[in-house]
């Protein structure tokens, strides 16, 4: 098995959207066991490209918990705007959009891709480390979104795994990048 948040070719991230990000962790922590889920609210991508185009202003959430060595990503998005999780998942609809892999090789990833004639459905950068979301949906029936290994990235994903080991199940929904005590 291959730990979380190891970079490389495997899948590490399943991801579903949703319409209450909240209700739906809940769901997933009462009906699988798996948790607990940490969150982060309203990401807001003011600069990004999607489909080839400048964009801004997308706004979602997300909530990640870890099974083994892949991890559940929730995500609600809260505006109108286009996007790629539109693309796939209508408003008001939820169901899975998304495969992850974790890249420390993101250029020669992101090209194996496209070069297979797949579109990048979103380019953007989040902590100037890029990601992108390549619309495999014809041939897989999903996206998949590629993520450049960072050290922010790493260190997050390893408090998702951290939380999930021996999880009693005891606060289900926690904050991702909880406020320091002052």
């Amino acid at each position: 098995m291959v730990a979380p948040g190891v970079p490389g070719s495997h899948v590490m991230q399943v991801a579903f959207m949703v319409e209450d990000l909240e209700a739906a962790c809940m769901d997933w922590v009462r009906t699988t066991g798996i948790g607990p889920f940490l969150t982060v609210p309203h990401v807001v991508l003011e600069e990004y490209s999607y489909c080839g185009r400048p964009a801004s202003g997308l706004d979602f959430s997300v909530a990640i918990a870890q099974s083994g060595g892949v991890q559940i990503e929730l995500i609600q998005q809260h505006c109108d705007n286009p996007s790629a999780y539109r693309d796939t998942v209508a408003k008001g609809q939820g169901g899975f959009h998304h495969l992850a892999i974790y890249t420390d090789d993101y250029d020669a990833m992101h090209a194996r891709y496209t070069q297979q004639g797949f579109v990048t459905a979103v380019d953007g950068s989040f902590g100037g480390f890029r990601f992108s979301y390549i619309d495999t949906s014809a041939t897989l029936g999903c996206m998949i979104e590629l993520i450049e290994e960072n050290p922010l990235q790493g260190e997050f994903f390893a408090r998702i795994a951290g939380a999930a080991q021996g999880w009693d199940g005891s606060d289900p929904i926690r904050p991702g990048f909880p406020v320091a005590a002052q």
